[in-house]
């Protein structure tokens, strides 16, 4: 059975869902995404020759300010209290299809009316706008993909699992 779209009044107009009568519950998102890069983007990344900086460090950072922000830039988003983001990364040095590829994981966390999955997904999408930007002058093939919800646990849906 298809669920009811909730971000629409009476007349059909777009709205911010009202959480008011909503029960406060520890909630948490983990989503993913991957960057793909060539070889001699990932050796210059792990060996700190990027001339921006460290890569990761500043995309761990980002990733953390795009889940704090992420009310700002979607629109129907409630802006509310993160109790916890954490990002990190995974290489895969092994090319595949002659692209190496750093996986992105943030794990988001609040206490309140509703969920933080679009703050997961704006983690991993910032972390992987920021090392397209900070590689970029010397891999302008850089794409990413692949970014999806993993687990959302809390509120009245309870749990999902992707491929559960």
């Amino acid at each position: 059975m298809a669920k009811e779209l909730t971000h629409f009044n009476e007349e059909g107009r777009a709205r911010m869902v009202d959480v008011t009568g909503k029960g406060v519950t520890i909630r948490t998102a983990v989503a993913t995404g991957k960057v793909y890069m060539q070889p001699s983007t990932l050796d210059k990344i792990r060996e700190g020759k990027i001339k921006k900086g460290d890569v990761l460090a500043v995309a761990q950072v980002a990733g953390i300010m795009g889940a704090k922000k992420t009310p700002d830039i979607i629109p129907m988003c409630h802006p509310i209290l993160l109790t916890g983001v954490d990002i990190g990364f995974d290489i895969d040095d092994i090319p595949d299809n002659n692209l190496c590829s750093i996986t992105i994981k943030a794990t988001v966390s609040s206490s309140g009316q509703t969920g933080v999955e679009m703050e997961a997904l704006s983690a991993v999408t910032i972390a992987a706008l920021t090392i397209y930007d900070m590689c970029k002058a010397v891999d302008k093939g850089i794409s990413f993909g692949d970014i999806s919800l993993l687990l959302k646990s809390g509120g009245k849906s309870g749990t999902y699992e992707r491929g559960t």
